[in-house]
């Protein structure tokens, strides 16, 4: 049972398959960098200084007691935080396509069997019909 395991293990597709979670992490991370830091404070610039993931909908209001300690959190649709995801997904997306696009570019064309001679045209056909009637 062990050497089974260590069989499906190593076999390429399961290793292949771990590469690319791993791979798909970090790259998550990168996107994730990118968006917050670079992306957001671009689309926040050209917004009036809007800060996106601060935009909620406040349902009910903290609760404060009288030394200033919050007894019950403030409860909010944090709708900001969303569209920081939809550009987060976005852009994950045109990442991936252009991976992709350029991965299918570094494939060889797949070849085409090479045609199976034709056989003769009907019209050949049709004259070797003749042909052997004539004698």
């Amino acid at each position: 049972m062990l050497k089974e395991f260590k069989d499906f293990i190593m076999t390429g597709n399961v290793v292949e398959f771990a590469v690319a979670v791993i791979m798909a992490g970090a790259i998550g991370g990168v996107v994730k960098g990118f968006v917050d830091n670079i992306v957001m404070p671009i689309v926040g610039h050209f917004s009036g200084g809007m800060d996106f993931a601060e935009l909620k909908i406040v349902l009910s209001e903290a609760v404060v007691n009288a030394e200033g300690a919050v007894t019950t959190p403030e409860n909010a649709i944090m709708w900001g935080s969303w569209i920081n995801t939809i550009v987060n997904l976005i852009i994950v997306g045109f990442v991936m396509f252009m991976i992709v696009k350029a991965y299918n570019k570094t494939k060889k064309p797949v070849e085409e069997a090479p045609a199976e001679p034709a056989g003769p045209s009907q019209e050949e056909l049709l004259a070797e019909i003749r042909d052997l009637l004539k004698k």
